[in-house]
C-alpha cells in the first residue's frame, strides 16, 4: 500500500535551505532535492500560517475554506471579535476525506486543528490550542493516546518580552522542542498502521522571527552576537528530524517536506495604517483617542501579562469567565469615531489589510477602487489587492476589504503596528531593534516557501493548494473539486459538496485560554 508522509517546516525560507543544502548543511533535504524535486512554493496571500496551512491541507483558497486570521469579526456595529478554530473550516482537509476512504491518519501539530476532529488515526491539535506550553487531554484525539504524547510541546516562551538574556534562553528551548516532536513522531510512525503521516514543526518560523537579526549581517537591525549561527543551528536540527522520519517511513512512502511561507528580515521602516487613513479622511479618531495613542487599549492586558508568570497563564486565566474577544475588540477598535469612519484597519504586522464600513453597491466598489490607487502611491505598499482579487467562493466576505502587499526597502520589511494618532511613518528606535511579536518582530513573513518531493516531477513552480491533490492523487483517493492541481499522478474528482458542519465557538474560558495564548505568542498588542 502506497503512503505518503507530509512534514511542515513553518516558515522556512528557501534562500536559506538552498545555500545550505549547497553547504553540505542539510543533507536530508539534499537527499529529496537530489532523488526527487525540490521547487518553490507560493503561500497564500497574505502568507500567513492559519490561512496557509488551512490551504494546505483542504486544496482551496481561503474564500473557500473560510479560515483568513486567527480571529473573525461578526457583522454589525458591535464589531464582536471571535476566536477561529477547526469548525470554522468549511472544506474537508486530508484527514476527512482519508478517513472516509478508510486511510488511517496521524496528523501531529497542524495549525487550526484544535479541538481535534475524530479520525480514522490519531490527531495532536497545533500550536493555537488554548493551552500554555503543552497538551492536555481535550488537545488530543483519541483522548487516550494523550499519555503517550504528552511530551508535544507548543511554545513555552514568552515572546513578547524580548531583553537581554532572552534569546540564550530561547535557543536551547527551541532545540529542546524539536527533539521531543521527533521522539513523539518516530513512536506513532512505527506503532500506527498509517497511510498518511504529517507532523509540522514550528521552530523554523520562531527563530527566524527572533534571531533574524543576528544572522544576517546586511540587516540594518544587525547585531553582532555569539548567536549568530542560531537560525542555522535550528535548520540543521529539523533536517536531522526529517532524516530520522523518513529513514521510519520506510522506502515504500511518497515524501514531501513543505513550508506555509518563507520568511526574512525586518527594517527599521514602521507603518501605522490608522494614522494614514485619518490623514487621509478616511477615518476620524475619537475625543477620547488621545488617552490610548499609541497604546491601543493593550496597557491593562500587558499589565496583567506582566504580573502572570507565563507558565501560569494557561491556568489562571482559564479560571476567569468573561469573553476575551471582547477585550481583544476594544483593543482593536477603541479611539475610533464611527460616525464618522469610512475604512479602518486592524494593523496586524502578519496580515496587514483594511475593512470598509458603511457603503453597498457601486459606491462600494467606487470607494475601494480609489482607496486602492491612493495606498499603492504610498511608499510602503507594493499592491492594495481588493479580496475579490485574489479570493473566490463562498465565504470571501469574511476576510477584510482590502488586502495590503507591504513593498521591501533594500530586501528588508516593513512593520505594521498599532497606534492611535501620529504620523503614518516612522523608523524603529534602536532599542527596539531586537523586536518581540506585536513590537516590530526582528524577521517577518514571505510570500514563497519550499517543496520538496521524493519522487520527481516536470512542474518548475507549485502553490500551496497544490499539496491536498498531490497525497490524494498518490493514495488515489477521490476527492471533492480543489482548486489546486496534483504535483504526482492525477486526481480523481468527486461530485462531494463542501465541508460545512456546525461552527462550534470557544467557551468563555476557552476563548480567555487562548487570547492569552496569542498573546504571549505576540500575535495581538
Amino acid at each position: 500500500m502506497t503512503r505518503f508522509l507530509l512534514v511542515g517546516l513553518d516558515g522556512a525560507e528557501p534562500s536559506l535551505v538552498e545555500t545550505w543544502m549547497d553547504h553540505g548543511c542539510l543533507p536530508n533535504l539534499d537527499r529529496l532535492r537530489r532523488a526527487g524535486s525540490y521547487l518553490p512554493l507560493a503561500s497564500t496571500m497574505p502568507p500567513a500560517s492559519f490561512p496557509a496551512w488551512t490551504t494546505c491541507v483542504t486544496g482551496v483558497n481561503p474564500g473557500r475554506h473560510g479560515i483568513f486570521d486567527f480571529t473573525e469579526i461578526a457583522p454589525g456595529p458591535a464589531r464582536a471579535v471571535r476566536f477561529v478554530n477547526s469548525t470554522f473550516r468549511k472544506s474537508p482537509a486530508l484527514w476527512n476525506t482519508l478517513s472516509c476512504a478508510g486511510k488511517r491518519v496521524c496528523v501531529l501539530g497542524v495549525p487550526a486543528t484544535y479541538p481535534p476532529e475524530p479520525v480514522n488515526g490519531c490527531m495532536v491539535s497545533g500550536f493555537d490550542s488554548p493551552v500554555c506550553g503543552r497538551v492536555d487531554k481535550s488537545f488530543v484525539y483519541p483522548a487516550d493516546l494523550y499519555g503517550e504524547i504528552s511530551g508535544w510541546r507548543y511554545s513555552d516562551l514568552d515572546e513578547t518580552r524580548i531583553g537581554p538574556g532572552w534569546h540564550e534562553a530561547a535557543l536551547p528551548r527551541i532545540l529542546k522542542k524539536i527533539e521531543d516532536k521527533e521522539r513523539i513522531a518516530l513512536k506513532l510512525i512505527a506503532r500506527e498502521d498509517w497511510g498518511f503521516f504529517m507532523a509540522v514543526f514550528g521552530e523554523s518560523d520562531a527563530v527566524a522571527h527572533h534571531f533574524w537579526l543576528f544572522h544576517d549581517p546586511q540587516s540594518p537591525r544587525h547585531i553582532r552576537s555569539a548567536l549568530s549561527g542560531a537560525v542555522r543551528q535550528v535548520y540543521t536540527r529539523l533536517d536531522s528530524a526529517v532524516g530520522a522520519l523518513i529513514n521510519a517511513a520506510g522506502p515504500g512512502a511518497v515524501v514531501s517536506v513543505v513550508s506555509d511561507h518563507g520568511s526574512g528580515g525586518a527594517g527599521t521602516g514602521v507603518i501605522h495604517l490608522n494614522n494614514w487613513l485619518a490623514e487621509h479622511g478616511y477615518l476620524r479618531f475619537s475625543l477620547a483617542h488621545a488617552r490610548v495613542r499609541d497604546d491601543s487599549g493593550g496597557w491593562a492586558k500587558r499589565t496583567a501579562m506582566a504580573l502572570v508568570p507565563h507558565r501560569m497563564r494557561g491556568a489562571l486565566f482559564r479560571r476567569f469567565t468573561g469573553m476575551a474577544a471582547a477585550a481583544e475588540a476594544g483593543a482593536r477598535f477603541r479611539g475610533i469615531d464611527w460616525a464618522n469612519t469610512r475604512a479602518w484597519s486592524e494593523e496586524l504586522n502578519y496580515f496587514p489589510s483594511i475593512r470598509v464600513c458603511g457603503l453597498a453597491g457601486h459606491g462600494y466598489a467606487s470607494f475601494c477602487n480609489d482607496l486602492c490607487a491612493k495606498l499603492e502611491a504610498w511608499e510602503p505598499v507594493k499592491k492594495a489587492w481588493r479580496r475579490e482579487q485574489i479570493y473566490h467562493g463562498p465565504y470571501v466576505e469574511r476576510a477584510p476589504d482590502i488586502v495590503l502587499e507591504l513593498d521591501l526597502e533594500n530586501g528588508y520589511s516593513y512593520s505594521c503596528l498599532r497606534s492611535r494618532g501620529g504620523p503614518p511613518f516612522r523608523r524603529l528606535d534602536p532599542a527596539g531593534y531586537y523586536g518581540g511579536k506585536g513590537q516590530a518582530l526582528a524577521g517577518n513573513h514571505r510570500p514563497t516557501g519550499v517543496c520538496f518531493l521524493s519522487q520527481p516531477i516536470t512542474a518548475g513552480a507549485a502553490a500551496i493548494q497544490d499539496i491536498a491533490p498531490t497525497v490524494l492523487a498518490c493514495l488515489d483517493v477521490p476527492a471533492p473539486p480543489m482548486d489546486g492541481t496534483p504535483l504526482l499522478g492525477a486526481l480523481r474528482e468527486t461530485g462531494g459538496a463542501e465541508h460545512a458542519g456546525p461552527e462550534a465557538p470557544y467557551t468563555p474560558e476557552q476563548q480567555r485560554a487562548v487570547e492569552q495564548r496569542l498573546h504571549a505568542l505576540g500575535y495581538f498588542e
